[in-house]
């Protein structure tokens, strides 16, 4: 799985920052065609961000161009110009606002194409698809399992708050009048059983009020806290802080790792299937709980500041 705790999205009208983005330390970057593009502007929008994966240095990022959704006019023209252009320099493409498997699959099949005309590897190139509306959520299930080259699902939050006519203007925060638990948890929570039925990534949609940082790192906590794997950020401020609320702490990553280096000993050495380490009673379901917080730990390039020593070399 690539690493995306943090998403950041980049107009691909702006060639300035096309630049700026590549030195930032976003796990991901997703050039946009879709909504910070103006309709006159889409045409050279694809022009920059085609020149800017061949030309710039994205190294350590993984690379996505957004393009318009299905029901518009311009995404084959975005799907054929970009791929075309710099398939080679492109990870994944991610598709807004999907509502049903087909388009996942309409997508699968033209990069294919694509991909057989040009020489480029069939398949390598995956895809993100957005669930941004009542439609998308229901049948996010067949969504999730529509193509092989599926790698994540995203929430959309301001388009889905407005497709079930929620009570509010402020993107991700709580619908006013809504005092009891979260108003999000059931969709959250939806994408993310989707996503992990299907071995798929899920990532929290943007937090538009780019100046609160407090707010953007409790509302990122929550996803965090469920299992999400990373969330958008709209500006250079919030990278840092999705880095981190999407990362184990240093002392549960060392723990993790303890436990799976004991495991695996008592398991293979001693032979054993339910051991002790320390005061804690650790069995296959530690071990898969801890592989979770260790693969986050590595991909976020924590160091060990502990190891496991096994009894018969303790003094």
């Amino acid at each position: 799985m690539r690493s995306r705790r943090s998403c950041l999205a980049v107009p691909g009208s702006n060639p300035r920052f096309l630049e700026k983005a590549q030195g930032l330390s976003a796990d991901e970057v997703f050039l946009d065609l879709e909504d910070s593009v103006a309709p006159l502007a889409k045409e050279g929008a694809r022009k920059n961000i085609v020149a800017a994966l061949r030309e710039g240095d994205w190294s350590g990022k993984v690379r996505v161009v957004r393009v318009n959704d299905v029901g518009t006019q311009w995404t084959y023209r975005d799907v054929i110009e970009v791929v075309e252009g710099a398939g080679e320099f492109l990870d994944c493409l991610m598709l807004p606002k999907v509502e049903d498997a087909t388009q996942v699959i309409w997508l699968d099949t033209l990069l294919g194409q694509i991909e057989k005309a040009n020489g480029l590897p069939v398949g390598r190139i995956g895809i993100e698809a957005q669930i941004e509306n009542a439609r998308g959520l229901v049948n996010v299930d067949a969504i999730a399992g529509a193509s092989p080259r599926l790698e994540t699902l995203v929430f959309g939050p301001a388009d889905f708050m407005a497709s079930i006519n929620m009570r509010t203007l402020v993107v991700g925060e709580q619908p006013p009048g809504y005092t009891e638990g979260d108003a999000y948890h059931y969709i959250l929570m939806r994408i993310l059983m989707a996503a992990r039925a299907n071995d798929l990534q899920a990532v929290d949609g943007p937090y538009l009020a780019i100046k609160d940082l407090d707010g953007y790192r409790r509302v990122a906590g929550r996803a965090a806290a469920l299992g999400f794997d990373g969330k958008w950020v709209l500006h250079p401020t919030q990278v840092e802080a999705a880095n981190e609320v999407f990362s184990p702490s240093q002392e549960d990553y060392d723990h993790a790792e303890l436990i799976l280096d004991a495991y695996e000993y008592y398991t293979t050495v001693e032979k054993r299937g339910a051991v002790m380490l320390g005061d804690e009673m650790i069995d296959e379901a530690s071990r898969k709980m801890a592989l979770v917080v260790a693969a986050k730990g590595r991909a976020a390039g924590l160091p060990r500041t502990t190891a496991f020593t096994p009894p018969e070399t303790r003094t």
